[in-house]
Formats: C-alpha cells, structure tokens, sequence
C-alpha cells in the first residue's frame, strides 16, 4: 500500500514545500494539496516548486473542481508541469465544495464532472479533445501522462468513479464504509465493460499518531464535519434511502450548517454534532499498532493508498512516525 499525505496551502508556501520534501525522504509515494483558492493560497504554484524540489512524489489537488478554471487551463497546468518534471502530477478532482460554495457556487453537476474528467486527461496526454463542441488539443505535449482521480460520495458520482475514473478517492477510513464504496465503484465498472481491478483506490483520512485519545479526537473533529457537509447534500437529494450507507446519514441529523471560514482547521466550533465514534471510526487515532491495524483492513479491501490529512498540532511526530514505522511495516506483503 502507497501512503501520501495531504497538506492545507497555508501561507507561507516555502512550509508546504519543505513538508513535502520531508514527505519524500521518509518514503511517501504522493503530496497531496487542498484546492480552495480564497481559504488557502493557489495550489499549482506551489507544486512548481514541490516538484523542483523533490525527485520522485506524485503531487497533486485533493482535490480540484470543474467550477474554478477553464477546463483547458487545468489541462495545460498539468501538462505543463509533467513536462518539466517527467509526468509526477495525478488529478484529484470532485464536484466541488468549499472552492465554490466560498464563491456563492453550487457544486457542478455529474455530467459536467464527467466532460472535465475526459477533456483533462484526453489534453494532458496530448490527444484531440471535444471542448463545446471545438476540437482542442496541445500540439507541445509529447509522453504525456495524467490519472484521473475521482473523489465521490454519492450514487451517481460513485458510478461516475467507476465508469470514468482511473482512481477513486474516499475521504474517510471506516473499513465498512469503505467495502461499500469500492463494491460500488467496481460494480460501476464492470457494468461499462472495464476491469474492475484497474481503478485504484485512494481512502483519505486525518492521522495523528499519540496517546492522548481524547485529544486527538478534538484535534481531527473537523473532518467529521467535513463529510457531513457532503453527506447532507446526498441525504437532501435522495433522502434517507439507503443510497448511501446508514452509517453516514445517521450521526448528521444533529448538523445546525457549516461555516467555511473553519473548513477543514483543528478546533473549529461547527463540529461538535459530530460524536467520539464518528471521529474514531473515519480517523486514524492511537498508537502506531491502531493505525497499522486499520491499514491492514483496508488494504484487505483492495485500497491501494492511503492519503493522511495533516490538519492538527503535531504535523511533524505523525508524519515521522509514518515514515520511520507504518510504511516500512506496509512495504511487506499483506498478512
């Protein structure tokens, strides 16, 4: 199992670049960013320099929209940063939340998300694609290479995964949930006609590795409330009928909104619907022998990576921590 890292673009800069330098010399395979262009500082900058930096990370958004750039900018972002630096950039890519939601935008739709999703990759390996009915294409790019990454929630966006995506992305790492995701995605994709097994899958999820329990569930509460704020719109659209695990659903009844001047930061005050189990069970809390368990779970499930979010107040213990025992320990075959 590959382990990245996702990083905030919190100012300034040259701390994510050092970070992700620190990320590859204790063997993480991505560097991951969020994509929020008025909360955090733009993305695509910083990874010129993450790349110049580093030899060998993929780096990337986790994750990007169809709503903020034109598609055929995102395209050439991405070429143009694998030509300087030997296609090491994935796309992680969603409807959209915060990056919109902050500009008084809703989410994009599903059918758009799959236009964004052909048109990227189609330019970025330098072949024709259709853009408003125009053929486009990037006549530079030679070699050029691009996965798409789709990060999914919903029925619709799950099959989209399937269907289209050459990885699937799932931002939380409850083993359960987790099974009925990737059945999903892969069920998608054999009923198009691919292998199931070509999708990879990416679970993404907060990871702070201590003795303080309790600490370190005030410390990662955020991101319940984060999935929440995906599930609500999912439960708005399909009500309670199973079109997502129960799990999910449940614990986001006592959800009063959500406010994205706190999207994603340690500490936030919207959060406090969100109970210990919650935290517990899309987290990855406790001592290194609570965080390889939970790994091994999941890479039974067939979960190629997993990306942990370093939002709290010991970025640097976590991510050593991974680099000198979980990773060395996943490098093994699987029990």
């Amino acid at each position: 199992m590959d382990i990245g890292v996702v990083f905030q673009c919190d100012p300034p800069a040259s701390e994510v670049v050092r970070l992700a330098k620190q990320a590859e010399t204790l063997g993480f395979s991505h560097v991951w960013t969020f994509d929020s262009h008025l909360l955090w500082e733009e993305p695509f900058v910083i990874y010129s320099q993450i790349l110049a930096q580093t030899s060998r990370v993929m780096v990337g958004p986790m994750v990007t929209n169809p709503g903020t750039r034109d598609w055929t900018v995102t395209a050439s972002l991405f070429a143009t940063l694998n030509e300087m630096f030997g296609n090491r950039t994935v796309c992680g890519i969603g409807r959209g939340d915060s990056a919109l939601r902050t500009l008084g935008y809703k989410p994009t739709t599903i059918a758009e998300l799959r236009e964004c999703v052909t048109l990227i990759r189609e330019l970025a390996h330098g072949r024709e694609a259709d853009y408003k009915g125009r053929p486009v294409h990037f006549p530079w790019v030679k070699d050029g290479q691009l996965d798409m990454w789709i990060a999914a929630y919903g029925p619709r966006a799950l099959a989209l995964a399937g269907e289209v995506g050459d990885g699937y992305i799932l931002q939380l790492a409850d083993p359960d949930i987790a099974a009925w995701m990737i059945g999903s995605v892969r069920a998608a994709a054999e009923k198009a006609g691919r292998d199931p097994l070509s999708v990879k899958f990416c679970v993404a999820a907060p990871a702070y590795v201590g003795d303080d329990l309790a600490h370190q569930r005030d410390q990662t509460r955020w991101f319940g409330g984060m999935v929440g704020n995906h599930v609500a719109d999912i439960v708005e659209r399909y009500g309670e009928s199973g079109a997502v695990p129960q799990a999910l659903t449940d614990y986001i009844r006592a959800r009063k909104g959500y406010d994205y001047a706190e999207h994603g930061r340690a500490g936030n005050t919207h959060t406090d619907f969100v109970p210990d189990e919650i935290v517990d069970r899309f987290c990855l809390l406790g001592p290194i022998e609570a965080h390889l368990e939970k790994l091994e779970r999941l890479r039974e499930l067939g979960v190629d990576q997993f990306a942990l979010y370093l939002q709290h107040d010991d970025k640097e213990n976590t991510l050593q921590a991974y680099g000198e025992k979980i990773i060395p320990a996943l490098s093994q075959p699987a029990r």
